[in-house]
């Protein structure tokens, strides 16, 4: 079989699973990357053996399986400071709580725990999430951020995922970083820095999603060859920069949909992405996982976007390494 292609179900989740499942069946998907907030995946029940069955039915009817589940709201929280207001919007409320923000880190450090005993349950081997950092906040480096607290930060990450990452293995579950901005890992060096920070542990890897290395200006081909080894999963999303000598990188704290932004998210296709030599790259490495549609803009209808990017996303996963060298037939020599 080649590459499954799934849709990351997590800006879909105002839907109940069972539509996402239903529209995601009927688009032809081989499957789902199933967010765990809305009703699609509620990891607090993950010893609940009927409830996880009926996630597994819910796919079955769909003609739908699944390869990895995600909870990048409540990873968010583990590491994250400050903790605030952002964090209440997004996280459900027992991992809230009080909003204490030590509480906080804490209820969302068993949450993803959690996250792996149920992605076991459901047969899955990989889940993508964030880890939040308590760094994050000196990138533009001031006030200056000395290089002992920087060191700091990728401690704290260490010190809070490291006991995560012990149940991840005693399930037999990974756990994939999608390097982003707000991460302890947000480039290609920070994501090597997190690496060495944890160890280099074999349960922690990468989601790679090329879509903030566009604005970022950093080349996603040379990070799938030089992190080959620790790319779990792939996200296939879009970004398009529009920097015109007033917009910015930054955004300038404007939404989404405002042509004043400096970039944002089109989907799959409509973008800079430059998507047949980052599919050459995963052929090169061997990646055979889930590429993993998340889907994302501000000015098309999710309902027409979805179904346009499975489509893109066939015909690059057509491209294959073939049986022979093309240069086997100059050959003169004998069998």
């Amino acid at each position: 079989m080649p590459r499954p292609i799934t849709l990351f179900t997590g800006q879909w989740a105002d839907l109940p699973f069972e539509e996402v499942a239903r529209l995601a069946g009927e688009w032809g998907f081989d499957g789902l990357e199933i967010a765990c907030w809305g009703d699609h995946i509620d990891v607090s029940r993950w010893d609940d053996a009927e409830y996880v069955q009926s996630r597994k039915d819910i796919l079955e009817r769909n003609g739908l399986k699944v390869w990895a589940i995600s909870n990048h709201l409540t990873g968010q929280a583990v590491c994250d400071d400050p903790i605030d207001a952002r964090h209440k919007d997004i996280l459900p409320p027992r991992v809230w709580g009080d909003g204490e923000p030590e509480g906080v880190r804490q209820r969302a450090a068993e949450d993803m725990k959690n996250t792996a005993r149920f992605a076991a349950k459901l047969g899955v081997k990989t889940v993508n999430g964030f880890t939040g950092s308590s760094i994050w906040k000196a990138v533009a480096m001031f006030p200056p951020a000395s290089d002992e607290w920087i060191a700091a930060g990728y401690q704290d990450f260490a010190d809070r995922w490291n006991p995560i990452l012990d149940v991840f293995e005693e399930v037999g579950v990974r756990f994939g970083l999608e390097v982003h901005p707000s991460e302890i890992a947000y480039d290609y060096w920070t994501a090597k820095a997190t690496l060495e920070a944890i160890g280099h542990r074999r349960s922690f890897g990468l989601n790679f999603d090329p879509s903030h290395f566009m604005w970022q200006q950093l080349d996603p081909v040379a990070f799938v060859l030089d992190f080959a080894d620790h790319i779990f999963h792939v996200h296939v999303k879009e970004s398009i920069t529009n920097l015109d000598g007033r917009n910015g990188v930054l955004g300038s704290h404007l939404p989404w949909a405002n042509p004043r932004r400096g970039w944002t998210f089109v989907s799959t296709g409509h973008g800079a992405v430059p998507w047949e030599p980052l599919f050459r790259a995963l052929n090169a490495i061997g990646y055979d996982g889930p590429t993993s549609i998340e889907w994302e803009d501000a000015g098309m209808d999710r309902l027409d976007g979805a179904p346009e990017a499975i489509e893109f996303v066939r015909k690059l996963n057509a491209i294959t390494p073939p049986a022979a060298a093309f240069d086997a037939a100059f050959s003169t020599k004998a069998d």
